[in-house]
């Protein structure tokens, strides 16, 4: 079963997407399930994880709407605000449902550079780990060191690195990247996602070949084990189609073993989001409607 382990889904409002700036102004309509549905049909894939776009915990009861009336979305990757008092309680109030696997913050867009190691944050971090949820880290390459740091307190919490850090691979360096990714990779805890990467390279002029050094580098330090696909799906549009971005992994991996392959593609998510226990993977297997192996 192959597993896009990151779209986005948003009602467009220029007041809630600030973010979408003239760059991306493709971006400012409505992204639903009903268009990512057909366009990961076409490319093979059976299922997805949401990720939250927005830091409000309306954006949580959206994605978890969306889950309840799409069965081809596995997971959502919701937002709690991590600091609040009553941390504990919100976790709570979304737990309960099952396609909840996860949360995030955007920590990228945050003035303080150290702000993962903030107490508060870091409270909000350990009422996660203990109610065994795990958590995206959304940051830019400058911020690999905090992280790792970050991560070393937490070391029964699943932690998944999204984009790989975002590396600048527009401009091609690497060293600097590579050695920050090797310290954050130690943990192993951590997963990483292999997505958002079009959209970090030369959006009208990227190939393949430019994105396979940051490939190489994510395999050698997470291995086949630890790696996930993710479209970063509608983002990735403003460099290229769903097909294009999924099969420059997908290409990529084709050298590995089927056993390798099969973990990236779909496995290692299913493994890190238990995706079996609960919703449609756990149906399709019981029912043996398609093979999930």
């Amino acid at each position: 079963m192959r597993i896009d382990a990151h779209q986005h889904f948003w009602r467009y409002s220029a007041d809630e997407y600030g973010w979408i700036d003239e760059s991306m102004a493709a971006l400012r309509r409505d992204f639903l399930p009903s268009e990512s549905g057909r366009e990961m049909t076409r490319a093979g894939f059976d299922g997805c994880v949401a990720v939250q776009a927005r830091q409000t915990l309306q954006e949580t009861e959206f994605l978890l709407a969306l889950a309840d009336e799409y069965p081809e979305i596995l997971g959502v990757v919701g937002w709690i605000d991590l600091q609040a008092d009553d941390v504990r309680s919100q976790i709570a109030r979304f737990a309960r449902h099952p396609r909840l696997v996860g949360f995030r913050h955007i920590v990228q867009s945050e003035a303080d550079d150290r702000f993962l190691l903030r107490p508060a944050f870091c409270r909000g971090i350990a009422e996660l780990e203990a109610a065994d949820l795990a958590y995206d880290i959304l940051i830019y390459r400058r911020h690999l060191p905090v992280a790792a740091e970050f991560v070393a307190g937490f070391p029964r919490m699943r932690v998944v690195l999204d984009h790989l850090a975002k590396p600048e691979i527009k401009t091609g360096e690497i060293d600097g990247w590579r050695r920050d990714l090797q310290a954050i990779a130690r943990f192993p805890n951590v997963f990483a996602k292999l997505s958002g990467l079009v959209t970090e390279a030369d959006r009208r002029r990227w190939t393949p070949a430019q994105i396979a050094p940051y490939l190489d580098v994510a395999l050698e330090c997470f291995g086949a084990d630890r790696l996930m696909i993710g479209s970063d799906w509608p983002v990735c549009t403003v460099a290229a189609d769903y097909a294009a971005t999924v099969g420059v992994v997908v290409d990529y991996v084709s050298r590995l073993s089927a056993a390798e392959r099969e973990a990236v593609l779909g496995g290692n998510a299913r493994r890190f989001w238990r995706l079996d226990e609960t919703g449609p993977v756990a149906h399709r297997a019981a029912s043996g409607d398609r093979d999930v192996v």
